[in-house]
């Protein structure tokens, strides 16, 4: 029995960070599962269906825009939580613990949400953890699905109101920030959606104010 944590959007300029945790034999794993930016929505949907059957356990923590926001942190410290709240939703004891790194510096990321875990579980962060054991690959899979569900509730939230489509959420979708341009000019603020920390955000309250500033 093994544990594997990895994350998903933690670039977004819109939406939630999610991280997963999956506790299951590396035997019990569908022969596919690989990590998640290979492969197509359909067929990552299709995986984390499979994974939730056969594994032991399955936890995910979500990361919302407000606590993204929050001045008193920042994504370095969230992605140690998010770790550690979608781990300790389903650690035991003496189990192996695989994550992907969230930091350049992987032992300093292991350590860290080491310290935030309660269980005695054997720890270990690696880059590129989502590509080398299947365990941490389940766990991108289950993250990005958890994501990508987030996204399609945002874009049923929005789209057809006359503000374009919200797009994938990040900032190098044309799209995204179409999205987010559009809203500002006919609302006058962000929509509860974006990540007003992000630079995208701010470019866009930005070309607000100077377009206000030449109306006058």
């Amino acid at each position: 029995m093994q544990l594997g944590v990895d994350e998903a959007g933690k670039g977004p300029v819109l939406g939630s960070m999610f991280a997963a945790c999956v506790r299951a034999p590396v035997e019990a794993l569908p022969d596919e599962v690989a990590d998640s930016k290979q492969l197509s929505a359909d067929r990552r949907e299709s995986l984390a269906e499979t994974i939730r059957e056969r594994a032991d356990a399955v936890g995910v923590a979500e990361i919302p825009v407000a606590r993204i926001d929050d001045p008193e942190t920042d994504m370095n410290e969230l992605t140690v939580e998010a770790h550690a709240e979608a781990l300790s939703q389903v650690a035991r004891d003496d189990l192996p613990a695989y994550l992907d790194a969230g930091d350049t510096n992987a032992v300093r990321f292991e350590r860290r949400v080491a310290d935030r875990v309660a269980a005695d579980i054997e720890l270990r962060a690696e880059h590129g953890a989502d590509e080398a054991y299947p365990i941490v690959s389940a766990a991108s899979i289950v993250a990005k699905v958890s994501r990508d569900a987030h996204v399609a509730d945002l874009a049923a939230e929005y789209d057809g109101q006359g503000y374009g489509e919200v797009g994938s959420g990040y900032p190098g979708d044309s799209a995204t920030r179409e999205f987010l341009e559009t809203y500002v000019e006919a609302e006058g603020e962000l929509p509860a959606c974006a990540r007003r920390s992000w630079q995208t955000s701010q470019d866009a309250l930005a070309e607000l104010d100077q377009s206000t500033l030449e109306d006058f």
